[in-house]
């Protein structure tokens, strides 16, 4: 008799360690097995062999007649466990599909045909140059290419070398809605060798595209968002993390895990070229490579050579009244944009980022905005108290009845949203094809499905959130309209100015990639304000030496580590009391770690409970292990979190 460590696929295993079966057979560690966990049968995995215990075990009832998952897959997940500690059985849903069905067995017998360049443009100078690059040596490359100079097309030619070399290829993609684009660009190229995966494929699809990676005896190019990381492949050469400043590619639910760290190890352990393609790199990413001299390759220049499709940028004061005599949201310089572009039948984009849902307190003569005086954040306005709060340190004090600065009674508190902007522009419109994307949209809805319609230009008036932002090339785009370019300021967190410089500089590169002549117009309170400056002149260095001052300052990423710590109870009073006997105990523990807290959680009542947060930093990510150790019973914790909401 052999006795096993199996991982088992189940949300009701809590254990932080893998349980123990039987098998008369000799199995090999990946191994996919079934077995019986609380009268229930469930997948899971042989991580490898193991003493006969003290206690009673259950035979493992089978062995699925598959190949065992790669050795990478199962040492990535091995680090998970220790580096994004969470339930076994959760982590372990993130390699196995929910249901793996043999009986009905629709994976393709995949035969590919000869690779297809004929359509590619060739590089230029400045592509070939950062190919050279790249493919001389296997390392984490920091790819910073302003929008439309052709990144994609650097990701083609990297990828038909891995696979060349009989290696497989991994791209990720921030968004779902993101990955129609990227599919038909590398099956152009690739054919039948891309394989798209995401969470929106029914079960039955995820299981065939899971099959066709576990049994592929030849190179595959897998195209999805953070979930395609854990497909079971082997030999991979090339891991591409696109537009990987995106807040999307941090894991909401446990294991809390960033992708960029899961896919730096993973491609460690295969060897492999890992890619990090940016316009805006984030702030802690490009820190980190200078300090380590990891190489940060630059693409300046636009990739398509059309010299009559540059763009322009006009800036709207919404401080001034009189360009919003026909509509309180849309200036008319914005008015009349749109309707040239519909003239000349060319597609216009409004942007609004719905993130911005808490409530704003700005003076509406001046435009002066509410903050922390300890945190340098936006202060959040609590109607109940008639109180503005800091949300990271607790700072509180009345709310202002008139503006500090200029003494106006004009004081504000609005927010915006995008269904507002599709009920205005339709009825300024009433002619225009309009579809709006966002997170409320129904499937048929969603910007993915309609995404042919979009690219051919059926859709004159596209208004959406940030899934609209990012890395779409449209070949009619002739005008984008930022409704309010300071929604993200308004957020009270450390990370709101870098949010804010990413979207805007993501949204006004949507023009001018090369097809035809652009225009964009930002409207915002605070043109004055650096990060919008350095956003609208595409001033990444500038923005990143004023954040970084900023970060060391207040000690944020990346001069510290972070632990979010989150305790919900029936009354605020309760939760609070909890929050403070923690951060005692974590006083008196001696691990050397600084306490801020506690506050009230961004989104305060949730489900009849209320939420308070301790935030945790430390110069040590090991200390910040510890502490999570030391949890009690019903406390939630997010190591390395994006944000502190």
């Amino acid at each position: 008799m052999f006795y096993y460590f199996v991982w088992v696929r189940s949300k009701y295993y809590h254990g932080k360690e893998p349980l123990t079966y039987s098998s008369e057979i000799r199995l090999s560690p990946g191994s996919l097995v079934e077995i019986e966990l609380q009268k229930a049968k469930i997948t899971g995995f042989i991580s490898g062999l193991t003493t006969k215990p003290r206690f009673r075990v259950k035979p493992i009832i089978s062995v699925l007649p598959l190949p065992t998952l790669p050795l990478a897959s199962l040492k990535l997940l091995e680090w998970i466990k220790d580096y994004y500690p969470a339930p076994l059985g959760l982590i372990t849903q993130q390699v196995l599909p929910p249901k793996l069905n043999l009986k009905q067995n629709n994976s393709a017998d995949l035969s590919f045909k000869k690779l297809d360049t004929t359509k590619l443009p060739p590089l230029n100078q400045e592509q070939q140059q950062a190919y050279d690059t790249m493919s001389s040596k296997t390392e984490t490359y920091i790819l910073h290419g302003r929008t439309g100079s052709g990144k994609t097309r650097l990701y083609i030619e990297m990828a038909l070398k891995a696979v060349a070399s009989k290696q497989s290829v991994v791209i990720l993609t921030p968004e779902i809605s993101l990955t129609p684009q990227l599919l038909n660009s590398f099956r152009e190229v690739f054919g039948d060798r891309v394989i798209g995966i995401h969470s929106k494929q029914t079960p039955k699809e995820r299981r065939i595209a899971w099959l066709n990676c576990l049994l592929a005896k030849e190179p595959l190019v897998i195209i999805g968002p953070r979930s395609a990381l854990f497909v079971p492949l082997n030999n991979i050469g090339l891991i591409v993390v696109d537009e990987a400043h995106e807040n999307a590619y941090k894991q909401n639910s446990l294991p809390h895990y960033q992708t960029t760290r899961v896919a730096s190890t993973l491609a460690k352990l295969n060897h492999a070229t890992l890619i990090l393609g940016s316009a805006t790199p984030l702030i802690a990413d490009y820190y980190i490579a200078l300090m380590r001299h990891k190489p940060i390759i630059r693409l300046e220049h636009i990739a398509k050579t059309n010299r009559h499709a540059s763009s322009d940028t006009v800036v709207i004061d919404k401080k001034d009244v009189s360009q919003f005599t026909n509509s309180p949201f849309l200036s008319q310089s914005l008015i009349e944009s749109i309707s040239l572009n519909l003239s000349q039948g060319n597609q216009a984009l409004l942007y609004l980022n719905r993130r911005g849902t808490a409530r704003v307190i700005m003076c509406e003569n001046c435009g002066w905005q509410a903050e922390c005086p300890h945190c340098g954040l936006p202060l959040t306005y609590h109607s109940d108290v008639h109180a503005i709060r800091c949300h990271s340190c607790n700072f509180k004090t009345n709310a202002p009845v008139s503006c500090p600065s200029c003494h106006s009674p004009n004081i504000i508190f609005k927010t915006a949203g995008t269904k507002a902007i599709a009920t205005e522009v339709e009825r300024l419109f009433p002619e225009a094809r309009i579809s709006r994307f966002d997170t409320d949209n129904t499937k048929n809805e969603s910007f993915e499905h309609n995404y042919e319609d979009a690219r051919l230009g059926r859709i004159d008036i596209l208004i959406g959130t940030q899934l609209l932002a990012k890395g779409l090339d449209l070949p009619s785009l002739g005008l984008v309209g930022v409704i309010l370019a300071d929604t993200s300021l308004y957020i009270p967190d450390f990370s709101s100015d870098e949010r804010t410089f990413q979207l805007i500089n993501q949204v006004i590169g949507r023009v001018g990639r090369g097809h035809i002549k652009g225009k964009a117009i930002i409207q915002t309170y605070h043109p004055e304000l650096p990060v919008i400056k350095f956003a609208l002149n595409n001033d990444y260095d500038g923005f990143y030496k004023h954040e970084l001052k900023s970060r060391q300052t207040y000690l944020f990423p990346p001069f510290c580590f972070l632990l979010k710590l989150t305790v919900r109870r029936a009354s605020s009073h309760h939760a609070e009391i909890a929050a403070e006997k923690l951060k005692q105990q974590i006083g008196l523990s001696g691990i050397k770690v600084l306490v801020e807290g506690p506050a009230p959680s961004f989104y305060e009542r949730s489900n009849g409970q209320y939420e308070w947060q301790l935030i945790v930093k430390a110069k040590t990510r090991k200390n910040l292990l510890q502490i999570v150790e030391l949890l009690p019973a019903n406390w939630q914790y997010d190591l390395d979190p994006i944000n502190l909401l």
